[in-house]
């Protein structure tokens, strides 16, 4: 008898979508949640999760937050919940970046944390 297990890291995407106005782009848009997990699996079947974490998506300019896993939680089971400012922490917001700090190679707008630009491969 032969066994097929192991252990795959999974995103889904949950059953939200939340309407905002949103303080980063100053746009409307819509807040999208997923949740990511590690599970051990049988047969590709996954048997238990662990790892959880849940994020929101702003659909208007990229913005990913994290959010409190007991709301997640909630939010998974089917609740109604609305998030605040509050629920959410900015983890990455894509257009943070401004054309303060050009590429000196290319001119193409840069994160501050680049080493190497992504356009043209300059060492910064």
């Amino acid at each position: 008898m032969f066994f097929i297990m192991g252990i795959s890291s999974g995103q889904k995407k949950l059953e939200f979508v939340q309407t905002i106005f949103c303080s980063k782009c100053s746009q409307f848009g819509r807040l999208e949640l997923y949740i990511t997990y590690t599970s051990f699996t049988l047969f590709f079947i996954p048997i238990f999760k662990w790892n959880k974490k849940y994020y929101a998506k702003a659909a208007c300019c990229g913005a990913l937050y994290t959010i409190e896993a007991e709301i997640g939680k909630k939010i998974a089971n089917k609740e109604t919940i609305t998030l605040t400012e509050q629920d959410l922490h900015l983890i990455n917001n894509p257009n943070s970046y401004t054309n303060d700090n050009p590429c000196p190679n290319c001119g193409y707008a840069l994160y501050p944390d680049y080493s190497y630009c992504p356009k043209c491969g300059f060492r910064l």
